[in-house]
């Protein structure tokens, strides 16, 4: 410390030249956590995992909803104004496709129109960044014609809402924080100029850590999100002017003990300092500990880690000039107030809770136990509620919510990918399988896929509705067997007439023309057979034969009447005409032999087909049969193209629920798809494929497993961390496990607290999703400063005796510990008007938190239990009985 107030000028001049240095050459920290700093999950997670596979396939596109809101129901000249605006979107760079709602197709009208047609959906396919998206929705608005009420909403624009809104909040946080940090001090310290110290402090700190971080995410891909920056604002602002506090308060101390400002300074480094080094460490350790979160917006809260290591070095190299260049003048015009005096209550709490520990401890268990037991962990994923309803893209979804039902914004999404082509004749049918599967979930409204392109099954591709066309097939073919039986009647009325005009010349001939007339008889009797045989059984296996044995009899027919005819051409009179008859009724046979072929060769189809599906385990699996020309079928081509991509190696299902998406039910429903699939996909040719699932509600599934298992993994990782600091520091076990026991105590009383209010009082779904890993990190990396401040000044004390040590601590700390808790509060106060909903709810828990530990647990419980403890405070070391000193 000698040689840092030696050279403090010189200290001074390289920290304001790095300062400014840094502010204009580091990147913009705002401007990445924009671009960089959305909500984005481990690559492994099931959503991501369902991006990448569609990315790789080129199927990466985005899909946004121009929403169009009508007075009245649509009508002729709304349609030409829609197709108009249509027109123009298509039209804008980076729109690939714009699925139109005024088709003939009555499927795709009910599905983008509400019912009163009021409302029309124009989904846009897009291709681009969040950036990029929201360019273009700028771009679609200016389409709109000004009497038309229009949004555009998706995923992406309200990542960009929220963006937007975050930034403003910042804004608010940081003159809110500046101004009440000021106003505080000036009622702490009663000066005009203390209060300036810490902010200058404090702000030349944020400004090096904004610029170092941006430098990092920019270079080295640091993790950063929208709250990066507000959390280093409240946080550093917070403890920062808490360790001014602590410094500038023994400062004055020593001051009025007689030091001149040099040794005051050193003296107050020696004592105050080491307590601050303590807790920087330890805020520094809570903090980095989230390093080892999997989630990036988790992980980006690293970046507080950062500005507290600066603000360490900051607090030991600037704050000292001012302390030995101003001295006593650094509390002007107070002087009597400045000074650091003993916190009556305090003291009494203190030696009441020495004298009477187990009453004491009950008090606590009163205070805190009601609320950590009827504390149910209830959450929200809903992200549109983080941000105001003011925005465009949560009018949109909410006008698509309100007209089309909650789920057709943003379906889950299943994707389906393989190493072998599943577009084939024999892996189709399946499909329709797994949604009759996903259909049978609650809260599933509709499943749309390759079987079923509109959300309703394609009757055609069942058997049943194949079975039935055969059915009418059979009659058909009857009806015509019955035109050709009474074909023939006539063909044979037409040759005995004939055979009459002609007498025995004809019947010398080898094509006796009454012969002829006495076969088509008999085929017309056999026709009949089979006519009532297939009305009867429908066996047209039994039929296609026998139709084929009469073909060959009519041939015969024909051939002979072709040769009667050659015979009566020679002969004169009457034969001319009679040769022109009997060339008739020839044709005549022969259009009834091709009727029958055509008869037979439609029933041989469907013989063909009945014997397939009787040979075919797919039609037993799934009830769906499709044959060659149904897989050429145009329209059925485009389905296929629809949902599926990589050269038909994966398959897509669009999932619609009835429920909101971004719901804690949907997360449940997506969990129950999620085993419908797998069980219905056994022993079927996607049993050995990767089935995975996107959109909102499957990212939201993810996010509540992740944040979950990274708030169990950060919570150990920083309370055995804190241990390990703790012990080594106040070399003790016992002293780290209640300073932690009580800060876990604390976190989840407050969390309770905080629950009763948003969820039972005010409404709410749940406490937003980040807000517990948020809370933790936050209560219990800035709350251990304070039992730090108290144990650190007890070891101070203890020579005196544990009882006395401990009254003695908590006199001279408790003024400390409660401006500081009310300082820190404050700063996180500023949050709450930032209007976003995370850092409101996170900024009430803390608050909280915090006062909870600065005026119920350090003052009742801690005391409580140290006396309580005594010597087995330093177990299993032995107690120092000098003072702790740092090296000067």
């Amino acid at each position: 410390m000698k040689f840092i107030v030696k050279f403090k000028w010189v200290i001074a001049a390289f920290i304001l030249a790095l300062t400014v240095i840094l502010m204009l050459t580091a990147p913009n920290l705002t401007k990445l956590a924009s671009e960089k700093g959305q909500s984005q999950l481990p690559e492994d997670a099931v959503s991501s995992r369902a991006s990448q596979i569609l990315k790789n396939a080129g199927e990466d596109s985005n899909t946004i909803s121009m929403v169009i809101k009508l007075d009245n129901a649509l009508d002729k000249d709304r349609e030409k104004q829609i197709q108009k605006i249509i027109d123009k979107t298509e039209k804008i760079k980076g729109v690939e496709d714009v699925a139109t709602p005024l088709t003939d197709d009555q499927d795709v009208r009910n599905q983008l129109m509400s019912k009163d047609k009021k409302t029309v959906l124009v989904p846009v396919t897009v291709s681009g960044s969040d950036e990029k998206v929201e360019k273009i929705a700028d771009q679609i608005y200016d389409s709109v014609p000004k009497d038309v009420t229009a949004y555009v909403t998706g995923a992406s624009l309200i990542n960009q809402d929220f963006a937007h809104s975050s930034e403003e909040g910042l804004k608010k946080t940081e003159f809110i924080t500046i101004f009440l940090i000021l106003g505080l001090l000036l009622l702490v310290f009663r000066s005009v100029v203390t209060p300036f110290i810490p902010i200058l402090i404090v702000g030349i700190t944020y400004l090096i850590s904004q610029s170092l971080l941006g430098i990092l995410v920019k270079n080295v891909d640091f993790p950063i999100s929208t709250f990066t920056q507000t959390f280093l604002v409240a946080i550093l602002f917070g403890i920062g002017t808490d360790y001014c506090i602590l410094l500038l308060n023994r400062f004055r101390e020593e001051l009025a003990n007689g030091h001149d400002k040099v040794e005051a300074t050193i003296t107050a480094y020696r004592t105050a300092g080491r307590t601050l080094f303590i807790s920087g460490i330890a805020v520094f350790i809570g903090f980095a500990a989230i390093g080892f979160a999997k989630f990036a917006i988790f992980q980006s809260a690293v970046g507080v880690a950062v500005g507290v290591g600066v603000l360490l070095v900051i607090l030991f190299t600037l704050l000292p000039l001012f302390m030995v260049t101003l001295g006593e003048k650094l509390f002007w015009p107070s002087k009597k107030v400045a000074s650091h005096s003993d916190n009556k209550l305090w003291g009494f709490l203190g030696r009441k809770a020495v004298a009477r520990p187990f009453v004491f401890l009950v008090i606590t268990a009163i205070i805190t136990v009601p609320f950590i037991v009827t504390y149910d962990s209830k959450v929200s994923f809903d992200s549109t509620a983080e941000i105001s309803s003011d925005y465009k893209s949560i009018k949109g979804l909410n006008a698509i919510s309100d007209a089309l039902g909650e789920g057709k914004a943003f379906p889950v999404n299943v994707i389906i990918k393989g190493d072998n082509e599943l577009t084939k004749a024999d892996v189709i049918p399946y499909l329709g399988n797994i949604s009759k599967a996903i259909e049978k979930v609650d809260h599933v409204d509709s499943v749309m896929t390759i079987t079923q392109p509109t959300g309703e099954k394609i009757d055609d591709l069942y058997v049943n509705s194949q079975l039935g066309s055969v059915s009418d097939g059979i009659k058909d073919a009857v009806k015509g067997i019955g035109d050709v039986k009474k074909g023939l009647s006539d063909i044979e009325k037409g040759l005995n007439q004939i055979a009459g005009q002609t007498g025995s010349a004809s019947k010398e001939s080898d094509g006796s023309l009454a012969p002829a007339a006495d076969g088509l008889a008999q085929i017309n009797q056999q026709l009949q057979l089979v006519s009532t045989q297939l009305s009867t059984t429908g066996n047209v296996q039994q039929a296609v034969p026998q139709l084929a044995a009469i073909s060959k009899q009519l041939t015969a027919i024909q051939t002979g009447l072709q040769q009667a005819n050659e015979n009566l051409s020679a002969q004169q009179g009457q034969v001319g005409t009679l040769s022109d008859s009997i060339n008739q009724l020839a044709k005549g046979v022969n259009s009834a032999n091709d009727g029958l072929t055509k008869i037979s060769d439609g029933l041989t189809k469907a013989t063909d087909m009945l014997d397939n599906m009787s040979d075919s385990s797919i039609v037993r699996d799934t009830g769906i049969y499709l044959p060659e020309e149904v897989m050429k079928d145009k329209g059925f081509k485009q389905s296929i193209d629809n949902y599926s991509f990589a050269d038909g190696k994966g398959v897509k299902l669009s999932v619609v629920l009835d429920q909101n998406p971004y719901s804690e039910e949907a997360i449940s429903t997506v969990k129950n798809i999620e085993k419908a699939v797998a069980n219905e996909v056994v022993d079927t040719p996607f049993d050995h494929t990767e089935i995975v699932y996107g959109g909102v509600s499957s990212s939201n599934a993810d996010l509540k497993d992740l944040s979950t298992t990274d708030l169990s993994r950060t919570m150990v990782i920083m309370m055995i961390g804190l241990f390990i600091v703790l012990t080594i520091l106040f070399r003790s076990m016992i002293m780290p496990v209640y300073m932690i026991a009580s800060l876990l105590l604390t976190y989840y009383t407050a969390m309770g607290i905080s629950e009763l209010l948003f969820v039972d009082i005010m409404g709410n779904d749940g406490i937003s999703w980040a807000v517990p890993f948020f809370s933790f990190v936050i209560l219990v990396a800035l709350g251990i400063d304070y039992s730090i401040f108290l144990l650190d000044r007890f070891n101070e004390e203890v020579k005196s005796g544990v009882a006395e040590g401990m009254v003695t601590s908590m006199s001279k700390m408790g003024s400390v510990i409660i401006t500081a808790a009310i300082i820190l509060a404050g700063t996180f106060g500023a949050m709450i008007p930032s209007g976003v909903l995370t850092l409101v709810h996170v900024a009430t828990v803390v608050i909280i938190g915090l006062l909870l530990y600065g005026l119920v647990i350090l003052p009742l419980l801690m005391p409580a239990i140290v006396v309580t403890l005594g010597e087995g405070n330093w177990w299993p070391f032995l107690r120092k009985k000098e003072k702790y000193k740092l090296e000067e």
